[in-house]
């Protein structure tokens, strides 16, 4: 240790070793099996919250499964997931890392029985996503990711690689695109990109895309959560890529009392200024 002044300094140190990763995809997975339990019964019970969106008792289970095994895992990390976001901002700015988890992305697409629903886990420090679980229960294909060590796709066999983004845009551009959620602003972004080949898919399987090169970029207007992202955003960083709001600043964590995300466009390969082409979709 160094004295300065009569004072000690400690190096600051990562708030969880990143070697949890596998951890946290068994966590992500143990709570994918509560999800497809109640989907095995083919018509789950349905409520709405205060914003109207829809909420099931797969929702409720797989959220308490990770919140406590997350508990036991780090007792000293906060846990914050969709399904408990309810803290103050006041509360919430101490943390300088806490766990972000949304128990079941893509309630609707659960809903439409399509499969393309996800567990995410990530892991803030800084305001940023350091580290990321997306899980896909029905495929039982995960990806991982953890800042400066790379990104990874696993298959339910136990099979893993590395992944990365594409360096250079296909041609015509890949977009990802949301299965539930398009608005005139992705028209008008299509429209100024020109000639394009559309990838429809459900919740954060789109930053796995991305992660792995098979889509360029996803923009996106409109509301999302913090924890609609942050498990995604992680490794789609890790693997390459980024995931910047308009104004290209990189999209935080955190920082404000609402936690829905502003408009942003994550991508992969750079060679194409996408924000402009999202800001002319307004």
């Amino acid at each position: 240790m160094r004295r300065e002044t009569g004072t000690i300094r400690e190096p600051t140190r990562p708030c969880v070793d990143v070697t949890l990763l596998d951890e946290v995809r068994a966590i992500a997975r143990n709570a994918a099996g509560e999800i497809l339990d109640i989907y095995a019964t083919g018509a789950p019970a349905v409520t709405r919250k205060a914003d109207d969106t829809p909420v099931t008792e797969a929702d409720m289970r797989a959220h308490d499964r990770i919140v406590a095994a997350l508990t036991a895992l780090t007792p000293q990390v906060p846990v914050l997931s969709e399904e408990s976001a309810n803290v103050p901002l006041a509360e919430r700015a101490v943390w300088r890392c806490y766990w972000l988890v949304d128990p079941l992305d893509g309630t609707r697409e659960f809903l439409k029985r399509n499969g393309e629903f996800t567990v995410n886990i990530a892991l803030i420090e800084g305001h940023a996503p350091v580290l990321g679980v997306v899980h896909v229960p029905v495929s039982g294909v995960a990806y991982g990711g953890v800042s400066g060590v790379g990104a990874f796709r696993f298959e339910a066999d136990g099979a893993s690689r590395r992944i990365g983004i594409a360096r250079v845009t296909a041609t015509p551009p890949r977009v990802a695109v949301s299965s539930s959620h398009r608005g005139r602003s992705l028209d008008g972004f299509l429209a100024a990109l020109g000639s394009h080949v559309l990838v429809s898919m459900g919740s954060s399987i789109k930053f796995g895309l991305l992660a792995e090169g098979l889509a360029d970029v996803y923009p996106r207007r409109g509301p999302t959560g913090e924890w609609d992202t942050a498990a995604g955003h992680a490794v789609l960083a890790a693997a390459g890529g980024q995931v910047v709001d308009l104004d290209g600043r990189p999209l935080e964590y955190n920082r404000r009392a609402s936690l829905i995300n502003p408009d942003f466009v994550a991508f992969g390969p750079a060679d194409r200024d996408w924000i402009s082409l999202l800001r002319r979709s307004a």
